[in-house]
């Protein structure tokens, strides 16, 4: 199968109109949460940078103002603290093929774009083997006790089949409780929301929040301005280029890593949400060019700032605030 954007809602069975943000999850709508720093964290982090003022950028986190979080960045790179902040202001998409994604060190590029349905099936077969097995040990039991209890454990593989195949959303809760277990599933997550972050910090949007909670996971990095143009179908082709590649951020980081992306679902809906609301519209041969550009600039990104992503990694993973975040990037090695 091709790597192609038009190729996401047919692919998944859902309607092309319908939108997402930023989200690891592949099945769950993503959500704009919002990340208030506090003060204390703030104090450390200031005072690991002596000599620096973060007060306009602790309170316009506070109050979620991000054109007063880029407006406190944007001063903080004059006075010569924020220098990675806006570092790859203009990127201009261009034509990108597959063996270009696969030279950087992406893994099966050419499946980039099919779905994964570890966590899944995983689940499914975890059900159906232990209520199997339970059902087992049940049949052992005296009198009719052998014979109605392997039969309402049985029900319960068939309640999970018969829901998974009309409405898979309802068990997505459970599912995304199911994944934690996987022991990839933490550093998943916190490559796929760090790459997020880094890249939309690298070409100047802001960051409000992020989580890396299981089912919440996400990061807030769309700018006032930009949701603007995106409501308002608007968005032009030097914006769609900046948006995409911070969409494929996530993707990258994982295809750098992983043989196999699971959490790419919500990524390329929200590209292809971009793409939906831009002008001049795209054919599907440049929304596919797009999508492969996006990728590969986003690896490309990742991978020259690979100590960087590491720290931010670890950064997240012990819940630092988006100002602590924010100076792991600007001093990591």
């Amino acid at each position: 199968m091709s790597f192609t954007a038009t190729s996401i809602a047919p692919l998944l069975n859902l309607p092309r109109s319908v939108f997402f943000y930023f989200n690891h999850n592949n099945n769950k709508k993503s959500r704009i949460r919002f990340f208030v720093s506090s003060s204390s964290s703030s104090a450390a982090a200031a005072a690991a940078a002596p000599g620096v003022d973060f007060k306009a950028l602790e309170t316009a986190l506070a109050e979620r103002d991000s054109s007063a979080v880029k407006e406190a960045l944007n001063q903080l790179n004059e006075v010569g603290w924020a220098k990675r902040w806006s570092s790859q202001p203009s990127v201009s998409s261009r034509t990108t093929s597959l063996r270009e994604l696969t030279t950087l060190g992406i893994k099966n590029a050419e499946n980039l774009a099919i779905r994964s349905v570890r966590n899944d099936a995983a689940f499914l077969f975890t059900v159906v083997g232990t209520t199997g097995f339970l059902g087992l040990l049940a049949g052992q039991l005296p009198g009719d006790w052998g014979f109605f209890v392997p039969y309402l454990i049985g029900s319960i593989s068939l309640v999970v089949l018969a829901v998974g195949s009309i409405s898979p959303g309802l068990l997505q809760a459970a599912i995304n409780a199911f994944s934690s277990l996987f022991p990839d599933y933490q550093d998943r997550v916190a490559r796929h929301e760090a790459a997020h972050f880094l890249v939309a910090y690298l070409l100047g949007l802001p960051i409000l929040g992020y989580s890396l909670d299981i089912g919440k996971e996400h990061v807030n990095l769309i700018d006032q301005k930009l949701e603007k143009l995106i409501y308002s179908g608007q968005l032009d082709t030097k914006e769609l280029d900046r948006l995409a590649v911070v969409a494929m951020a996530g993707l990258a980081a994982e295809g750098l890593t992983y043989d196999k992306v699971v959490g790419q679902s919500a990524d390329l809906f929200t590209l292809q949400r971009f793409i939906n609301r831009s002008q001049p519209k795209l054919s599907n041969e440049r929304q596919q060019n797009l999508t492969r550009w996006a990728v590969l600039l986003a690896g490309s990104l990742v991978k020259n700032n690979k100590a960087v992503h590491e720290a931010l990694m670890n950064a997240m993973l012990k819940k630092a605030t988006v100002l602590e975040c924010i100076k792991t990037i600007e001093t990591a090695a």
